[in-house]
């Protein structure tokens, strides 16, 4: 089956403009302002306008919602974390965290152009990752208040697991988790002039017209093109997904936001894989983010240099030791 989820990665200087401030922070102003007497009638307010969304944005609803459905049927979308169907042992494990950590999906600064799939360095933050969400107006008030409650908890999974500080902010994010559709195309494009003013036009071309078989996508930079940590990092998510797939998108795009860059046929029971079968981080995921976030990894690190670190935390970390 086609892979749906897209994921770019790579270190670009001229993308290291990516603004450190939310313009879309909701601080309040101090002012110098006498507060008035509240009048005694209250002035009735007009509702605000429900805009019908456009035919392009409900035929991809549509769209969705078929390709949802259509991989429930077939027994995907697992939200289990996998069990006693998915066994692994820790070579298993230490081969899934090198196909994934150390390969890259596409080669770093050529968009959509698949990568050679040769093992290349450790890449992770090593700065704390402070995640802000910018909805489209597209988005229904209720879904907002959904989204940002399964951002919020699980970014704190993600800090407990990896033990590396990351939460949700309301400003000055370095990853943005962009929730925009098809109406949103212009708000988009003055969110990406202000979070990231560097953006090359490639880069940026593939946000402004994604293809409809990706459903979403990470893009994470470090402050040059000779370095391996991260600094920032932008996610687009579509509105016009259905509940599940979205949050299946918020998963694998932050976990591949931190580093883990690549996905593996053979990498079970886990999000990172083609075939679908899981749409939510899964015990396997954990314990990559696990090793990744070890200390002992540096970014920059080769594959060869990393091996045995890893080999020995995945031996660790797998229950009964060796195998």
């Amino acid at each position: 089956m086609k892979r749906r989820w897209s994921h770019i990665l790579w270190s670009c200087a001229a993308l290291a403009a990516l603004s450190a401030c939310d313009p879309f922070s909701t601080a309040p102003v101090r002012t110098d302002t006498k507060p008035q007497a509240r009048p005694q009638t209250q002035v009735a307010v007009a509702p605000p306008e429900v805009k019908t969304p456009s035919p392009q944005a409900q035929e991809l609803r549509r769209y969705y919602a078929r390709v949802q459905e259509d991989l429930l049927a077939q027994g995907l979308l697992r939200v289990d974390g996998g069990g006693v169907d998915t066994p692994y042992t820790d070579q298993m494990l230490a081969r899934n965290f090198e196909r994934i950590a150390l390969a890259e999906e596409y080669t770093r600064g050529a968009g959509l152009q698949p990568s050679s799939g040769a093992l290349g360095e450790i890449k992770k933050w090593t700065v704390p990752v402070r995640v802000g969400v910018t909805f489209g107006n597209s988005l229904s008030a209720q879904d907002q208040v959904k989204d940002r409650e399964i951002l919020g908890s699980y970014t704190r999974r993600l800090a407990r697991v990896t033990g590396h500080p990351i939460s949700l902010v309301s400003s000055q994010p370095n990853f943005h988790v962009l929730v925009m559709g098809e109406d949103d195309k212009a708000q988009l494009r003055d969110t990406l002039d202000r979070i990231a003013p560097g953006m090359e036009a490639s880069s940026r071309a593939i946000f402004l017209n994604l293809p409809r078989s990706i459903h979403c996508l990470v893009v994470a930079f470090a402050d040059s093109n000779a370095s391996s940590a991260y600094r920032q990092a932008v996610a687009l998510v579509r509105t016009e997904h259905p509940e599940l797939t979205r949050r299946a998108c918020f998963h694998e795009e932050l976990a591949q936001g931190l580093g883990l860059a690549n996905d593996d046929q053979n990498a079970r029971p886990s999000i990172f894989n083609d075939d679908e079968e899981f749409a939510l981080l899964t015990s396997h995921d954990e314990l990559l983010l696990k090793i990744l976030y070890d200390p002992r990894l540096q970014p920059g690190m080769s594959a060869d240099e990393a091996r045995p670190i890893v080999w020995s935390l995945a031996q660790e970390l797998v229950e009964g030791g060796p195998s």
